[in-house]
């Protein structure tokens, strides 16, 4: 019942209180009901991004944005049609009504099915890792031990983007690496694994994606490409779905962060005269994560042995009209081990799950 008060939400709320009470409460899904609990609709986090690419205003009340006719299941429903519907309509949560209509519970996939997550689509893409860096910002920890390598509980970071491509049917890995290489290489070769780990050698910083033109003649369809401190818990097969649909060269992962000033911020008009203060203002930005997608073309427009950042080719993409799109994600469903601060977080987190 505590997970169910967190997840409830009243219908005058707005499209931001709802994707941060969604952050809060570290669930995908709200159930929007009236004072009296009862169910009036749905809201996910697809629902929410949906209203976004819309060009949505997350200032707008929730109802906008929400599922009026979601997939309900009435009190004494049986364990096979929870089943039934879940693996048909692949979701995660159903709430639980009474006759009245008023949310009494909800179901979710893990309280039906052995395995924590249920299967996801299968996309097999060819996915790059950018795992070349230094890592400057988890110094010291990365004075002996590479970006990647460092651990998040009983894996290591690279180890734990890996496993999340795998649940999607990826093999073929790529791994762009410069800093201490070789402890990379050996890390690998040290334990089986049932997936190909290619590595892409950089005898200088050639920038996030300029070693990448060495790939032009081996990767032939789309692909992933991926900081190697990042974690995305997102549906990486409605990504590539997203990405096919609006016929991008390009689609880059972004996710939605709050930010809050912390003090009255001044604005003021010519002369130094005070035009008004804005106690504590709030903003709202889309903040790209360093995982995209990509079309094989594009690895021809990569310049051979020059130093060339993946912003220098969506900013030389646009200019020449090619079609960059954003794909919104969650603030939770982005997880920035490339800051210390953050990196302890997620390793209390990941402690949790275990």
């Amino acid at each position: 019942m505590e997970i169910l008060r967190k997840i409830l939400i009243g219908p005058n709320i707005t499209i931001k209180q709802a994707l941060k009470q969604m952050t809060e409460a570290a669930r995908k899904i709200l159930f929007v009901v009236d004072s009296k609990d009862k169910l009036m609709g749905t809201v996910t986090d697809g629902d929410i991004r949906k209203w976004i690419l819309k060009g949505g205003s997350l200032s707008e009340k929730i109802a906008k944005a929400m599922n009026f006719n979601p997939t309900i299941l009435k009190e004494g429903y049986s364990k096979e049609e929870a089943k039934s519907l879940m693996t048909s309509k692949r979701i995660e949560c159903i709430p639980i009504v009474n006759e009245e209509k008023k949310v009494i519970s909800a179901i979710w996939w893990m309280d039906l099915f052995e395995a924590k997550f249920k299967k996801h689509k299968a996309i097999k893409l060819p996915v790059v890792v950018m795992a070349g860096g230094e890592g400057a910002r988890l110094s010291p920890f990365t004075k002996i031990l590479p970006k990647p390598l460092i651990p998040i509980g009983e894996k290591t970071v690279i180890e734990l983007i890996i496993s999340k491509f795998i649940e999607y049917g990826c093999r073929d890995f790529y791994l762009s690496v410069n800093y201490k290489s070789n402890l990379i290489k050996a890390y690998f070769n040290d334990f089986e694994h049932n997936y190909n780990i290619n590595y892409i050698e950089e005898n200088e910083p050639l920038g996030t994606v300029g070693g990448l033109y060495l790939l032009k003649d081996k990767i032939k369809s789309a692909f992933f490409i991926t900081n190697c401190d990042i974690l995305i818990e997102a549906d990486y097969a409605d990504i590539l779905q997203f990405h096919k649909d609006n016929r991008n060269q390009i689609t880059l992962v972004g996710s939605m962060k709050h930010y809050i000033i912390p003090y009255g911020v001044c604005e003021i008009q010519k002369g130094g005269k005070l035009k008004k203060i804005r106690e504590k203002p709030e903003y709202d930005f889309l903040v790209n994560t360093g995982m995209y997608v990509l079309e094989p073309q594009v690895l021809k427009d990569i310049p051979e042995n020059k130093f060339y950042h993946i912003t220098d080719l969506i900013n030389d993409y646009r200019k020449k009209g090619k079609k960059i799109g954003v794909y919104p994600i969650s603030e939770k469903s982005w997880l920035d081990i490339g800051q210390l601060e953050e990196l302890q977080e997620i390793v209390k987190r990941f402690e949790m799950k275990e």
